[in-house]
């Protein structure tokens, strides 16, 4: 959390805040910010289906509810202390369906997997197919690459390696998790046997599907905002798609919701297809805001909707 403060210090500390005022003052079109907003809610919901697919071929057969509302915990969970979420949905449904803690974890470690080539292929993709883009951009604005990498400050280059300290660090702990459960054979057993859980998924296509479904949403949830800001809405899909592969890899810096690394991936960005500093500021800040909103909206809800089948469940 306090990493993420310190990069959005650095990223607003110019920021001229009264711009705000002229933006919620009919500067934003809320039609869009809120067509944004279910697909938002869908990605997780694909997430708790897909998790309830992996589970099963391990002999677990938790409620396909307890799964979904497990994953809105989680993310609003990671808010507070970053990914601590994925810890928080094995224990509740542990707690609920009396699921594997140590499976359950291992089914949690493949979808991360899968996250990341997902992100590397949408990242990949995104690259090779806009390359003419970044060239015509380029020439037309006549901006050379050995100047655009002149722009960086020092300030730049200080976020990028607070950054990566901080990933490298993440991995350290994962690893020293993971070491934890290995001094108990039977723990490490069922973790080795959740990690390997898609290897006995029997419905691997819909499997698929979630997946699809997942990154399919993420990206429209991000893509229509575009269109709510006058700034933004002549970019189109394509360059949302480059600032959703950014920001994407972004997020992997252990901040609450990828806060500091995502505004300044998504800025700088901006920047690269002629968005004005302080617009890119905004647009950053509001998007980034009202999507963190959403997420404690649904951790709140499946919050709510456990502890509410709980008390049923005691009476």
């Amino acid at each position: 959390m306090f990493l993420g403060a310190l990069i959005l210090y650095w990223t607003y500390r110019d920021f001229d805040v009264s711009k705000l005022d002229d933006i919620f003052d009919g500067g934003i079109n809320w039609w869009w910010m809120m067509a944004s907003m279910p697909f938002g809610i869908l990605a997780q919901l694909f997430r708790g289906w897909r998790w309830k697919l992996s589970l099963v071929p391990l002999g677990e057969t938790p409620k396909v509810g307890h799964c979904v509302n497990a994953v809105f915990v989680s993310y609003a969970a990671n808010l507070l202390v970053p990914r601590v979420g994925e810890i928080s949905r094995c224990g509740i449904l542990k707690n609920f369906d009396g699921v594997s803690f140590t499976k359950s974890l291992g089914t949690v470690v493949t979808e991360r997997v899968i996250d990341s080539l997902c992100v590397l292929l949408i990242t990949g993709v995104t690259l090779l197919t806009q390359m003419g883009v970044f060239s015509v951009f380029f020439k037309e604005t006549g901006t050379d690459l050995r100047q655009l990498a002149g722009q960086f400050t020092s300030v730049h280059y200080i976020i990028l390696g607070i950054s990566t300290i901080a990933i490298l660090a993440l991995l350290l702990y994962i690893v020293k998790k993971i070491s934890f459960f290995t001094k108990v054979k039977s723990k490490f057993n069922n973790l080795c046997e959740g990690i390997f859980s898609l290897r006995v998924v029997t419905e691997k296509w819909l499997f698929l599907f979630y997946t699809i479904g997942i990154w399919a949403s993420y990206i429209l949830h991000f893509s229509l905002t575009l269109y709510a800001f006058d700034f933004t809405a002549h970019l189109g899909f394509v360059a949302s798609l480059v600032m959703f592969a950014v920001g994407s890899i972004a997020v992997v810096v252990p901040t609450p919701n990828g806060a500091g690394p995502w505004h300044f991936a998504v800025i700088t960005m901006l920047g690269l297809y002629g968005v004005g500093l302080e617009d890119a500021g905004i647009f950053a800040l509001l998007v980034h805001s009202i999507q963190t909103l959403l997420i404690v909206l649904l951790g709140i809800w499946g919050m709510l909707a456990l502890s509410l089948e709980k008390k049923e469940i005691n009476k």
